[in-house]
């Protein structure tokens, strides 16, 4: 059975999905995780605590995906970093597109409906001994950087340096978060814009 952390999580993502984070009520909350109000309190802290749990383990979430989507083009044979470039950006703008929690740790844009995504400044004690001290949500820099160094480290193979292959990269990663904020024609258009800029980059070292 989930940790009542995890279903408090996943109770608080249905309310979401139904209402604005301003209408989620924590007493609906634990009452749909099955678990007591304090339950909640003694977890997170607070309504504040709970949203941004919510929008961390997303991005968690999110970033695993990245990994999976990398070990699957391995377990291909496929090593060439305008390939992983190209079947991240796949996943990474169908998952934004899916999930407005991902898209909008992503891009630092954050709908009324949504938790704040903004870091949280940790405070010195934590209210109750038991009460974890919570971390704040990735920014998108941090987010950006993250995805690059899983692109970088699964990628086999390189025709040049490890500056090289991280600069191309970190700016098929970039060009991939601009698709997110400003969809273009198609999803498969833009992977394939992904990997030319990537491959163009590593060509000219």
């Amino acid at each position: 059975m989930p940790a009542a952390r995890e279903l408090l999580l996943d109770a608080a993502f249905v309310a979401l999905a139904a209402r604005p984070w301003s209408g989620v009520r924590m007493v609906d909350v634990a009452a749909a995780a099955g678990v007591s109000r304090q339950t909640l309190y003694n977890e997170f802290g607070g309504k504040d605590g709970l949203g941004r749990a919510l929008v961390r383990r997303e991005a968690d979430v999110f970033l695993v995906g990245v990994e999976r989507t990398l070990a699957d083009a391995a377990a291909r044979g496929i090593g060439d970093p305008g390939d992983h470039c190209a079947a991240v950006a796949l996943w990474t703008l169908r998952t934004a597109r899916a999930n407005p929690l991902v898209r909008a740790v992503l891009t630092g844009c954050r709908s009324e409906r949504l938790p704040a995504t903004v870091p949280a400044a940790v405070p010195a004690q934590r209210a109750r001994p038991e009460t974890p001290v919570l971390r704040g949500a990735p920014t998108p820099t941090a987010m950006a950087d993250r995805i690059t160094d899983r692109v970088v480290a699964g990628a086999i193979t390189a025709p040049a340096g490890p500056e090289t292959a991280r600069r191309a990269c970190a700016a098929a990663v970039r060009l991939t978060l601009s698709y997110v904020l400003a969809p273009g024609d198609s999803d498969e258009a833009v992977a394939v814009d992904v990997a030319r800029l990537a491959r163009a980059l590593l060509a000219d070292g």
